[in-house]
This record gives C-alpha cells, structure tokens and sequence, in this order.
C-alpha cells in the first residue's frame, strides 16, 4: 500500500505500531473495584459488540484483513462503536482506510460530512451503551504513545465522568515537567518581575509564596512545602484555574503530576501510587482504583494578583526563581499567547454558555461536595469592590482590590460597608476589621475565616458544574 507523501507514511507506521496492539494482553491486575459506573463492562450480551480486533485490523496493510474488520463493524454496528472509530481515525492511513471509515461514521450519525467536532457534540449528545471493552481500546491505543498511559485505563476500573469526554492533550505524561520543591527568591532578589506582572499568592502558617503565572503557565503544577504541609498548586492553563490543594493522607501524601489527558479541556491529573486520573476542578479522583472511597483533597485560599500589590501585603514573601532547571521563555504572556488572546477552545467540550464569553474570568466558588456552586464575574466583582452572597445558606464576603484580586470571608450576619483595598474592612456598625489572608479580626477579637476560592474561564467552570449559580 503506496501513499503519496511523506506525512501519509508517517501516519501508515504509527498505525502499523498500533495494529500489533489487538494482539497484546492488558497490563492490568484486574484487581480494582467494579461498580455501575458509566464505563462498566456488560457481560450479559457481549457478542452484541465487535471484538477490538475489528477496529485494530483497519491500521493493517492488508486489504482483505481491513475489508473483514470493516465488515465485522457494520454487521455489529452499536452506537458505541462511534466514539471509538473516531479516535482511531487520526491514525488511520489517510488515502485508503481514512475514507471509507469517515464514510461510515457519516452514515451511522446525523451528520452531512466528516467534521470531527461535529461529530464529538453528536456522540456526547447521545446516551448510549458504550462498547464493553472501551477503556481497554483506550489503553491499548494510547500506549503507543506513551507505554504508561495504559495505567490509567481498565475495564474493570470504576469511573464517574465519561469515558469518551477523555482526550489525549498532546504530551506525554508530565509533558509538561511539574515543579518538585522549587527554587525560591526573597522579594529583592526577584528582579526579573514587574510590579504589574500575575502572581499566585499563597499563605500558610505564617510562610507567603508567590507564583507566579508567566512561570505556571510552562509547568501547570507545583509541589511544594509551605508551611510545613505538602501542597499541589494546579494551574490549568486552558481552563484558567488555580487551585492549591492539601495533599496529605494518613502516612503520607498523594503525589500529583500532569496525566496529559484532559476533560472537557480541563486538565486530568494522576497520582503516582495508583495512577488514578484526578480532576482538576474538584480535586477527587474521577477514574482509576481511589474512585468511590470518598477522597475530596481541602483547598487552601489562593489568590490571583499582581507581584506589586502582594509584596506591599508581604514583605517577607518568597517567590519562584527562574532556576527551574527547564529552557522556556518565562516571559510575561509568552506562554500559551495565542490561546488567551482569543475567545476560541483548543478543545471541543460538549457544553458552553452564552451568558459569558467563554474565556471570561469568574471567580469559583464551591461546597466540598460540589453539590452548590457558584460563579461570579471577575469584573462584576471589580465594579463591587465589596459584594456579599451566600452558598447553602452560608453568607460571606468578597473583598476585592483595585488589581482585581479576589478574597472571600465567612461573614455570619456581619455586613460590611467599604475597605481600604489593603488591609482595613470597616462594617455597617463602624468597626474596623483587620484584613489578612487567613481571616479578618474584629477589635473585639472576633475572627471571620477566609474561604477557598479560585479565578478560572467560564467555559471551564460551566463544563464542570453545568448547574453553577451566575452573578455578572
């Protein structure tokens, strides 16, 4: 089988590589629960399916061998066979094979043409049982790639997202290197930042970090010490999150890391002792054996502001040096430029709302069970520099600076009028609470806790918690 290009030959030896895979046993030990999650296997109608030989066989040379797999596919057509078709179309070679299986996918689904994205919305649209062996064509495919994706994916393993809303985000696993214990500056010694540039800031027990985003932005995680508690700063460059979670567990810590697999173009996660893929947004484990055994990582409070107005705050903070033993450009907005300098998604997600752009910054606000959310517009909350809301009945306050940095606190019944945008909150009754990081303290010795609460795009937060409360 001849093609014309050199690209197309590429593709033809990549699929050669994956044809093998059909006839590969699963690396897996089968010993994870198994649960009625949406990727359970059903074992009371097997032969309804096709075997994975069916679909593996089209990366072969062989045209009679590619012609039965075909065959095969159409006489046990399911709709679960889509999802799975679409995937291996990009490996597929592209004169000959390529055609005939887009052909099929537009004669099985209400579409006009081959359009990928298109053809993602039908498929995630529709409630279908999806082919008993998916996760493990999952593995098997992406382990070409990289062999330790296979360790993410199982029949046997319970999941609470779809299977099919799982995409590789084009790296390999830690692709994108995660900083381990980074090389901090004092704030004098950090003369590579301008007073205007993003930071994260951090406080724990005392001890204030600053991250800042033209570094994250290369890297999308830290784990680090801070305070004397382990932590993992996630930043999802697409989703615009950052999030900061306790990674302590009795005995130790979960160690996080980059899957290179995203949902709902929101980064995916694993940890290194189960390799349980993990969401970003929710900070629990959605696919692997730690699902179903009620593990919610707490957040500690983040803030979102610039490296001017946090050293003012904390003058004693520490901040990354540019010593991160990786080559990148750290300059400030290099790192994904094109991407926020638009509106567009790098990746199809199956929900969106149009009450927002989609990339436009709320802050997050969530329950530990998720089961209230809430969004409130970035610049809703710069227009109401002091805006009070509730969440399942809580009330509390949004404090925000003229950076645009957002802060939130239990308030109970105490309502507050104005602040000095530093350090002062003055309520209805004239009092002035001390603002700091942890809480705000009254005169009286009264003290009203900080939330946790995040910045993120709206596309990304809605993708996740499609039932969120809006303030714009």
């Amino acid at each position: 089988m001849k093609l014309s290009h050199i690209a197309g030959l590429c593709v033809v030896l990549v699929g050669l590589l994956l044809a093998a895979l059909y006839f590969l046993e699963p690396t897996g030990d089968g010993t994870a629960p198994v649960d009625t999650s949406w990727n359970q296997p059903n074992a009371t109608y097997p032969d309804e399916f096709p075997t994975l030989h069916d679909f593996f066989v089209l990366l072969h040379e062989d045209p009679t061998a590619v012609r039965q797999g075909l065959n095969n596919l159409v006489e046990k057509w399911q709709p679960g066979n889509a999802i799975m078709l679409l995937e291996l179309s990009q490996w597929l070679p592209p004169e000959t094979v390529g055609p005939l299986v887009r052909e099929l996918l537009v004669a099985k689904l209400p579409v006009d043409e081959f359009d990928m994205d298109e053809i993602y919305q039908v498929i995630w649209s529709q409630d279908v049982k999806p082919h008993p062996n998916y996760a493990d064509f999952k593995k098997r495919m992406f382990s070409n790639l990289d062999s330790r994706f296979g360790e993410y994916f199982d029949d046997s393993f319970p999941a609470t997202i779809r299977l099919d809303e799982v995409r590789w985000g084009g790296v390999s696993r830690d692709g994108i290197p995660p900083l381990v214990n980074p090389e901090m500056l004092t704030a004098d010694e950090a003369d590579y930042l301008d007073d205007s540039n993003v930071v994260f800031g951090l406080e724990n027990n005392g001890d204030a970090r600053a991250y800042p985003k033209r570094i994250l932005a290369w890297h999308e995680m830290f784990r680090d010490t801070v305070g004397g508690q382990p932590v993992a700063g996630v930043f999802c460059t697409l989703c615009g999150s950052m999030i900061v979670y306790d990674t302590s567990r009795p005995g130790g810590n979960f160690e996080l890391g980059t899957s290179g697999f995203l949902y709902r173009s929101n980064k995916l996660m694993y940890d290194r002792d189960t390799k349980s893929l993990w969401s970003t947004l929710k900070g629990q484990p959605v696919i692997g054996p730690l699902v179903g055994r009620g593990i919610v990582l707490p957040r500690h409070q983040v803030v979102t502001t610039t490296w001017g107005q946090w050293k003012q705050l904390h003058p004693d903070t520490t901040v990354l040096s540019l010593e991160t033993g990786h080559q990148r450009d750290y300059s400030e907005g290099k790192a994904y430029e094109s991407y926020f300098a638009t509106d567009d998604l790098m990746f199809e997600v199956p929900l969106t709302d149009d009450r927002l752009k989609n990339k436009a910054e709320i802050l997050a606000l969530r329950n530990n069970d998720a089961s209230e959310t809430l969004a409130i517009s970035a610049d809703f909350l710069l227009a109401n520099r002091v805006w009070h809301d509730q969440l399942e009945g809580k009330k509390f306050v949004v404090l925000t600076d003229e950076t645009g940095a957002n802060r939130v606190y239990d308030c109970g019944d105490v309502q507050f009028a104005s602040w000095n945008q530093t350090d002062t909150a003055i309520d209805a009754a004239g009092n002035k609470w001390q603002v700091s990081e942890a809480a705000l303290t009254a005169p009286d010795g009264r003290t009203l806790p900080r939330k946790p609460a995040h910045r993120a795009f709206w596309f990304g937060w809605y993708g996740a918690f499609p039932d969120t409360r809006l303030v714009k």
